[in-house]
């Protein structure tokens, strides 16, 4: 059973994962991104108080437990606070998911710069082909509709980019005896944390009662919040890391699929071989990995 999830658990995350961008889209023009961020985790924490009620799972010491809350206002709080930020400043949904696509890259970065591994020249070259392609993807979008491409909004998503790499990074290291769900818990306090100071702070807590929006939060809560982040931790535990990180390449193909079909964002020829080259450079960084 152990070994079936294991190969199911990548192709089934990507899918959840690259909803996302789309549920996002759905439900950011009736609310501001950090409150919806903030009800969406009040929800997803009394989830996981009832499944670890459920399956008496083993609560964390007191340095498990900062340490999750740390990993969490990384991978939920900076991630999805990026993401959700970078959509409602009208970046386009594929862009956003292309951009923070190229996680896999940047976990190597972070794994060179501080956990000594080494890079080769295929990493190299890897590393410049991706960043080249989202540029050719930004280029194009940018003189298209330069209305949507909010420099904000892609700072946003850079910093997105970041916090869900070194989370990923972190998680592995200081992570490995956690349980799931009480671990997941934890991550989702230091993630309310941050985006309530963000919400309270900067924003109205305007909300438009839609189904479009009911409809999306529920996804958010249920697809994202609690299956694909439970996939993405239970991957990274059962020593999945690299294959998670060669994995998350697939998102952005998917997310701007779904876009397409979805919202009509349609991507030119600059900007499909700007998508190609992304995924070929995320493919030397990870095959170069693997050969070592």
């Amino acid at each position: 059973m152990s070994l079936n999830l294991t190969k199911i658990a990548p192709f089934l995350f990507v899918w959840l994962w690259s909803t996302g961008f789309i549920g996002a889209k759905y439900g950011l023009p009736y609310i501001e991104p950090f409150f919806m961020l903030f009800i969406r985790f009040c929800f997803v924490i009394l989830i996981f108080l009832i499944l670890i009620r459920i399956y008496k799972a083993k609560w964390l010491n007191q340095t498990q437990s900062l340490q999750q809350v740390f990993i969490g206002t990384l991978i939920h709080g900076g991630y999805l606070g990026g993401v959700f930020f970078a959509i409602k400043l009208g970046v386009p949904a594929g862009i956003t998911a292309i951009i923070v696509g190229l996680q896999p890259i940047v976990t190597s970065v972070i794994g060179y710069l501080f956990l000594n591994q080494s890079l080769n020249g295929k990493q190299a070259i890897g590393l410049l082909l991706g960043f080249i392609g989202v540029s050719l993807v930004i280029l194009e979008k940018a003189s298209i509709d330069t209305q949507n491409m909010n420099a904000l909004g892609l700072i946003a998503c850079f910093i997105a980019l970041i916090c869900i790499s070194l989370g990923t990074v972190l998680q592995k290291k200081l992570a490995g005896n956690v349980s799931l769900l009480t671990g997941s818990f934890y991550q989702y306090i230091g993630a309310i944390i941050i985006v309530a100071l963000i919400t309270f702070s900067l924003e109205k807590q305007i909300v438009v009662y839609t189904s479009e929006l009911f409809i999306a939060m529920a996804w958010l809560v249920i697809g994202l919040s609690v299956f694909a982040v439970l996939l993405l931790l239970y991957m990274i535990k059962e020593g999945e890391v690299a294959k998670v990180t060669s994995y998350f390449y697939l998102v952005p193909p998917a997310a701007v699929i779904q876009s397409w079909l979805l919202f009509d964002e349609r991507l030119g020829a600059l900007a499909i071989i700007g998508s190609i080259l992304t995924v070929v450079g995320v493919v030397f960084v990870v095959k170069s990995k693997k050969a070592k």
